[in-house]
């Protein structure tokens, strides 16, 4: 799936979903070295994103997990000045479904 989505996957610094799926042995294994942040619902729910879905919403008590989850993630790992925005919109695979957020540091938006 990173493959899919991302044309560097080994610029990918975190996963993140949501708090129910932390203990996930596939989920883990699947990308670790890489640290899994998690949130709970509401936390996800709080997130404006493009792609809310109805059927998540019922699912999981959020609109989004794959989206909110990313852009959460990368809003903690920012620095004051950065700016964070979806780059990926949610893509559904087979066994998953990913967002990708990236960070844009404040010097390199400088040079734009």
């Amino acid at each position: 799936m990173l493959t899919r989505v991302l044309d560097r996957p080994e610029g990918v610094v975190a996963f993140a979903s949501i708090d129910r799926r932390a203990g996930e042995p596939g989920l883990l294994a699947a990308i670790a070295p890489a640290p899994l942040r998690t949130y709970p619902a509401a936390a996800l729910d709080a997130v404006a994103v493009p792609g809310p879905s109805d059927r998540v919403a019922e699912a999981t008590g959020t609109g989004s997990v794959a989206e909110a989850a990313a852009l959460l993630a990368a809003g903690e790992l920012a620095g004051p000045g950065d700016e964070v925005r979806l780059r990926v919109a949610k893509t559904v695979g087979e066994r998953c479904t990913a967002a990708v957020a990236e960070l844009i540091p404040r010097t390199a938006q400088s040079r734009n």
